[in-house]
């Protein structure tokens, strides 16, 4: 299980993606049997034009102040997209030392609250741990482990419900990860995630698998599959967006195109989770339009 700390945060980066790059990759010819996934660590430095030395005392933490040159130049040969090259740099960069306070649990602020109770749509806030801290009924009915007090990684690796219930569920996974370790940064000694990582690493192999390979991804609109026990078949688009305020709080929100099966379906589900409004006439004790007594 890799340990959730900042010892060797660039070393350990270094070392996954490494591994997740083949010969092939960069035309490098395969000679006899490779004792290593991906590149050799020798490979990498004559690629990036450094030496072996150097590049191993990256990987073991030896040596943490790399310049921008070598960085890109690394980041080149593990073919990193931009993304993952910011985050590369990131974790080579000197931190502060600073005196960790107790975590306070955000609040939701009155404006996104009130979004939430009138946008129509299935829609909740995490807090930088995924921790669900406010969602609407319809986002509950979508996705039942959507509710405050739950994690959404932990729902999507230890609930079996939740993993019957995305068509993709693989994927989906795996890019909730990215984009978690994306956010985090360099900023990984909360107790909080520290908690959360290990708990999930023992718990889930498909968690260290994807944990392991350090993907990183920026927040983008993607589409979500689900095999929705009520409504059927649904094709929806999850949009993310950050919450003003120090929290790192993010508003996620499912949807779809406008007039396609998959509107009307959401439509069908909302309807169903919408209770009916009494009007004042529908009270017990009113009349009909006939004169006769009203039941209820």
């Amino acid at each position: 299980m890799e340990r959730m700390s900042e010892e060797n945060r660039l070393g350990d980066y270094l070392r996954a993606r490494r591994e997740l790059v083949t010969p092939a990759d960069l035309g490098l010819p395969a000679h006899g049997t490779r004792r290593v996934p991906g590149l050799r660590r020798e490979e990498v430095a004559m690629l990036a034009g450094i030496s072996s030395d150097y590049y191993l005392r990256l990987e073991q933490g030896r040596d943490r102040n790399p310049s921008a040159q070598v960085l890109d130049a690394l980041a080149r040969v593990l073919r990193l997209d931009d993304t993952a090259t910011a985050y590369l740099h990131l974790l080579a960069a000197p931190r502060p030392r600073t005196t960790r306070r107790r975590p306070r649990r955000p609040s939701v602020p009155p404006a996104t609250a009130q979004l939430l109770d009138v946008i129509g749509l299935p829609a909740f806030v995490t807090d930088r741990t995924l921790d669900v801290i406010a969602a609407n009924p319809l986002a509950t009915a979508l996705v039942p482990s959507v509710r405050v007090g739950e994690n959404r990684l932990r729902s999507f690796f230890l609930d079996p419900a939740e993993q019957a219930l995305h068509a993709d569920w693989t994927r989906t996974a795996a890019q909730c990860v990215a984009v978690f370790r994306r956010r985090l940064g360099s900023d990984v000694d909360d107790p909080r995630i520290v908690r959360l990582v290990g708990e999930l690493s023992l718990a889930s192999a498909e968690f260290r698998q994807v944990w392991a390979r350090h993907d990183v991804r920026p927040v983008v609109d993607k589409p979500i599959r689900m095999n929705h026990p009520q409504v059927g078949e649904l094709s929806l688009t999850l949009s993310k967006l950050d919450v003003d305020g120090p929290d790192g709080l993010m508003l996620a929100l499912y949807h779809a195109a406008p007039g396609t099966e998959d509107a009307e379906r959401l439509a069908l589900l909302a309807s169903l989770t919408t209770e009916p409004v009494r009007r004042p006439t529908d009270a017990p004790g009113t009349r009909t339009a006939d004169g006769s007594p009203r039941t209820t």
